[in-house]
């Protein structure tokens, strides 16, 4: 029985190479790891075993040299998961922010995957995890979009047109193959060019982009909207605003970043559908009733809502069921669906596994020792 222990270092280049950016495996992937969360087979951190990760702020007046000042998006975080059924894996995802890091030539995250034996705990791979962590994040809207978006979308909407939205706008596009026009609005023209060049570059079949200056004509002719933007510090009075009104019958609406309905709408009459309950218990527990001006994913305010006895519990779904539900999962051509997502360790993990295989299988990646036999034992 050997005591060696080697483990496989991928670099980006590696990652992409392994099929990272591969879009529909990994919305089929997020889908397996949903019903896995349904059904208890994953562990997350926390006491409640649902927590999105530990952060690493930074306090406004720092009173010791060399200690960051907040800022931002400035911190660190490191997001770990157990995910059973054919995974069985563990592993954590450390990454630090700072979104003066675009001012460097850097993405304002720079994140960092270690995956790991669960049995015993030994490292099986180290990865370049901003690609993992980008198209995981793109794929889980997507999970959304195979089950519940009309058939025949022509329009997709992006508010917020950054790194989020670029993958999430990979996910409808590779499954609703009939979207031919593109409406963007954002803050910056920087990068709204920058969107409107990937896309174009990446998409010949958009032949419609239209640029924006309101949510009111981003949404007014789309089947599938993408908001993506940055949370502020602001709380709910900053986030896009979405007039019913506005809304054009049969909308799917992805909601991974923060957004804001008019509270009778969302009671009344839209479809909501969160990614995994526990997650929204997790923050409730974390952030009490600030969660939704905090962190602004839509789906916590849902649950306070139902905490001010304003909508049913039964009325907010779960993306696992609707999945392995039988028949259409749309209820009418013209519902108007929230689906409200928050992201988790689990995906990472999920993805990253998948990935770790495909590398080994393709020889693709470094071989590191990390030691032959332990010093200390």
């Amino acid at each position: 029985m050997t005591t060696e222990i080697d483990f496989l270092y991928l670099n980006e280049r590696d990652m992409i190479a392994a099929g990272v950016t591969e879009i529909a495996e990994c919305i089929d992937v997020m889908e397996e790891t949903f019903v896995l969360l349904r059904d208890g087979d994953f562990k997350m951190a926390g006491a409640n075993g649902n927590s999105h990760g530990a952060m690493v702020t930074f306090p406004e007046h720092p009173v010791f040299p060399g200690m960051p000042a907040d800022g931002p998006d400035r911190r660190f975080m490191a997001m770990p998961a157990y995910l059973g059924g054919r995974f069985g894996t563990t592993g954590v995802k450390w990454y630090g922010s700072n979104a003066e890091n675009r001012t460097k030539g850097l993405p304002r995250s720079i994140h960092l995957f270690t995956l790991n034996d669960t049995d015993t705990g030994a490292p099986l791979a180290v990865m370049s995890a901003n690609l993992l962590s980008a198209y995981r994040t793109g794929a889980v809207p997507g999970v959304g979009v195979k089950h519940l978006a009309r058939e025949d979308a022509k329009t997709v909407s992006v508010i917020g047109p950054g790194v989020m939205a670029k993958t999430a706008v990979e996910g409808v596009l590779a499954l609703r193959p009939s979207i031919d026009t593109l409406t963007v609005k954002g803050r910056g023209r920087a990068a709204i060019d920058d969107f409107v060049s990937y896309v174009q570059k990446k998409y010949p079949q958009v032949t419609n982009i239209d640029v924006v200056d309101t949510e009111q004509e981003a949404v007014r002719d789309a089947d599938v909207v993408i908001v993506a933007v940055t949370t502020g510090a602001g709380g709910s009075s900053t986030f896009p605003h979405f007039d019913e009104a506005w809304i054009k019958p049969g909308a799917l609406f992805l909601c991974p970043a923060a957004a804001h309905f008019d509270d009778d709408f969302i009671v009344n009459r839209a479809r909501t559908i969160v990614d995994h309950p526990g997650l929204y218990e997790a923050w409730k527990e974390e952030y009490g009733t600030d969660a939704y001006e905090i962190l602004g994913i839509v789906g916590t305010h849902f649950y306070d809502l139902v905490n001010a006895d304003l909508l049913d519990l039964e009325k907010i779904e779960q993306i696992a069921d609707i999945a392995q539900a039988e028949g259409p999962k749309r209820r009418s051509d013209d519902e108007i669906i929230i689906y409200s997502v928050g992201g988790m360790p689990v995906e990472d993990v999920a993805w990253g596994t998948t990935i770790y295989r495909n590398a080994i299988e393709r020889g693709i990646g470094v071989s590191l020792n990390l030691w032959d036999k332990p010093a200390l034992a």
